[in-house]
């Protein structure tokens, strides 16, 4: 029957409520506006809004709760907010038809009250829905005045729900492209920075500290496999100091690892609880993502974003967007990579095409100048000429002799091969030697004596590398030259380098030894 009241006179209150609901395109507004405006039209002393996750298969289904009617010191005192997973509230999560109640502590699919909890006789639930999926349900109680509701009461919030229904729709689309707007943009801006040549780990690591950012999260991670079959992480973005997370690893065979390996993302509720997780630091997270990095069918890595414990789980929107983002971010780790392999490639042939045009050009024509000065200066000793003319013949070709040593010098350093700058004096040599080789057409012999990385100097290490580069450079310029022995003799005194080739030298003889030595 309707109260004595009657619909009526509380439609101009019915119209004002519908017409605000939908006057706020954001979403958290929007379910406020929504409980509030209830409250108001039926004189309620409480209101509250579930919000229901039909994705989640844990029981626990109410994602979000908004209310009104609660001081601040009355939610202080109540330990947890009901989750949907029994009482009347779970009777309507299970059951999304209207539910009005004079007693709802009669009721025997009640609950109770959690400590803390204000008490509250009558009850009012009806559901909201977003075309034909149940989005949450409203639920009033207490009037002001202490009677209960009426059905006049339950049709006038059964229209208000109709209408937010249409509200929560526009604004979970006005929110979804926002949220896919900042998705897009981010993905673009970590591809410019990637394809802008930055090092392989800070290309990571803006990969994931973007998507920390976007996802709202606790951390951004990024593993790649091991050796071993596992996975490690190997960049790591916190709102602080990411800790022990960098080096933690997932172990071969476990629940996750298969699913990523097979390309498939993982989603997980809680971080600490779930048993698929098997890190160490999983107990100081919640809610999470792992999505695999995949291109051409390859697994390159994972990215995790972990939220905090007990902050809000991802819903659909998040996982999809944060997929995208994920395959998007693996597209331009793959191309930046190629990227920067086809730079260096490009440096090394050209390092190679320099140093052939200053071994077929420069130095040849230096070589022919230097021989024909020194034909001018034997022909020069056997004339009657002034003795400062072969003087100065002899200087111009010792000059010109200089000259090409240094040139070959750096053709043996332009054609060093392609790899990281050595950490030890042993190191340097070896590249030196090696770099030789490129030209020698065989690898000299190197040995060591005494402590050679702990005794040298920055200093000396340097003047002895300048000399054998000069050695190096004298025994490629000898003719019929098949072997080259290099050693590097170190005392606590002193250092001696000695480099023996089997060459033939202008005279004829076979066989050179250079010798450096410096006082330690």
């Amino acid at each position: 029957m309707p109260g004595p009241e009657g619909p009526a006179p509380r439609l101009p209150v019915l119209l004002e409520a519908v017409l605000s609901v939908g006057t706020d395109l954001e979403l958290h507004g929007t379910l406020q506006h929504i409980v509030d405006s209830a409250t108001e039209l039926c004189d309620a002393r409480y209101g509250a809004l579930g919000v229901i996750d039909p994705d989640r298969d844990n029981g626990s289904r109410l994602t979000g709760l908004f209310t009104t009617g609660l001081t601040d010191e009355e939610r202080a005192r109540i330990p947890h907010l009901p989750d949907g997973r029994s009482g009347l509230l779970g009777a309507l999560v299970s059951d999304p038809r209207p539910l009005l109640l004079d007693d709802l502590g009669t009721d025997p699919r009640s609950a109770g009250f959690p400590p803390g909890h204000p008490p509250m006789k009558s009850f009012l639930g009806v559901p909201i829905r977003v075309h034909t999926e149940v989005f949450g349900n409203l639920y009033l109680t207490e009037k002001r005045d202490g009677a209960p509701f009426t059905e006049d009461d339950l049709a006038l919030v059964r229209v208000l729900a109709s209408q937010a229904g249409i509200a929560i729709g526009n604004a979970r689309l006005y929110e979804t492209a926002r949220r896919r707007e900042r998705w897009i943009e981010g993905a673009a801006a970590v591809t410019t920075t990637l394809l802008a040549g930055r090092p392989a780990a800070d290309a990571l690591m803006c990969v994931a500290e973007r998507a920390r950012l976007l996802a709202d999260a606790a951390a951004g991670v990024i593993l790649q496999p091991t050796p071993e079959g596992g996975m490690e992480i190997v960049a790591a973005s916190t709102h602080d100091d990411p800790g022990d997370l960098v080096g933690t690893t997932i172990e071969p065979g476990s629940a996750v690892l298969t699913q990523l390996l097979g390309g498939e993302p993982v989603f997980i509720d809680d971080s600490a609880t779930d048993p698929r997780m098997t890190t160490r630091v999983r107990a100081r997270f919640g809610p999470s993502m792992m999505l695999p990095l995949q291109s051409g069918g390859q697994l390159i890595g994972t990215l995790a974003l972990p939220r905090h414990r007990g902050g809000p789980p991802y819903d659909a929107v998040d996982r999809l967007l944060a997929s995208q983002f994920a395959s998007q971010a693996a597209l331009a780790l793959v191309l930046a990579d190629a990227q920067h392999d086809r730079e260096q490639l490009a440096v090394y042939e050209d390092r190679d095409r320099i140093a052939r045009d200053l071994h077929d050009l420069v130095v040849q024509r230096l070589f022919a100048t230097e021989m024909m000065l020194d034909a001018t200066r034997r022909r020069s000793a056997a004339a009657p000429v002034e003795d400062t003319v072969g003087d100065e013949l002899g200087r111009a070709v010792d000059e010109l002799d200089s000259t090409i040593q240094d040139v070959r010098t750096a053709i043996f350093a332009l054609q060093q091969p392609p790899s990281d700058a050595p950490t030890t004096f042993r190191g340097w040599v070896l590249r030196e030697t090696g770099g030789a080789a490129v030209l020698l057409g065989f690898q000299p012999s190197v040995k060591f004596a005494g402590a050679v990385d702990a005794l040298l100097p920055d200093q000396v290490a340097v003047d002895l590398l300048a000399a054998l580069r000069g050695a190096l450079a004298a025994a490629y310029r000898r003719t019929e030259v098949g072997a080259i022995d290099v050693e590097v003799d170190a005392t606590p005194g002193a250092v001696r380098l000695t480099v023996t080739d089997d060459g033939r030298t202008e005279s004829g003889t076979r066989g050179t030894t250079v010798t450096w030595e410096s006082a330690l």
